[in-house]
């Protein structure tokens, strides 16, 4: 840290299940704010949301993979909305980089927060898209 700044904390949460270049660039964009911790919703947390055949990966190997970017400062897991306020508490979180599909939506743990800093999603990347479509998502 040079000249005695620290570097501002971002937190990213999610699920990272299938990844694409959309969540390359959103990881991207936290670095340039700070040092950046990434939130893993659980593998359980994942079939209650996202249905039985989720996650496609299972949560030791999204933290591997999470781990090995080097936009990635640190990983934790979270399994409840409690445990992920805990976290982002924890870390004492300056900045919450969401992708701007969850503009219009609560943001669990925004009141934790100085403010969120929304990513414009990147046209036709997504993980449905991946899923739906196979391996391009351009179709």
């Amino acid at each position: 840290m040079e000249g005695g700044l620290s570097k501002m904390k971002i937190w990213v949460n999610g699920t990272f299940d299938v990844m694409h270049i959309g969540h390359i660039k959103l990881l991207e964009h936290a670095s340039s704010l700070g040092i950046v911790r990434v939130g893993l919703d659980t593998d359980e947390r994942i079939k209650e949301k996202k249905g039985l055949n989720r996650p496609v990966n299972t949560l030791q190997d999204r933290i591997d993979f999470m781990k090995s970017i080097k936009y990635v400062d640190s990983v934790v897991s979270f399994g409840t909305d409690e445990e992920l306020k805990k976290s982002i508490m924890e870390w004492d979180t300056e900045i919450m980089v969401i992708g701007d599909d969850y503009k219009y939506h609560e943001i669990i743990g925004s009141e934790l927060v100085d403010r969120i800093s929304f990513f414009d999603k990147i046209e036709n990347k997504s993980t449905t898209k991946i899923l739906n479509h196979g391996n391009n998502s351009n179709r």
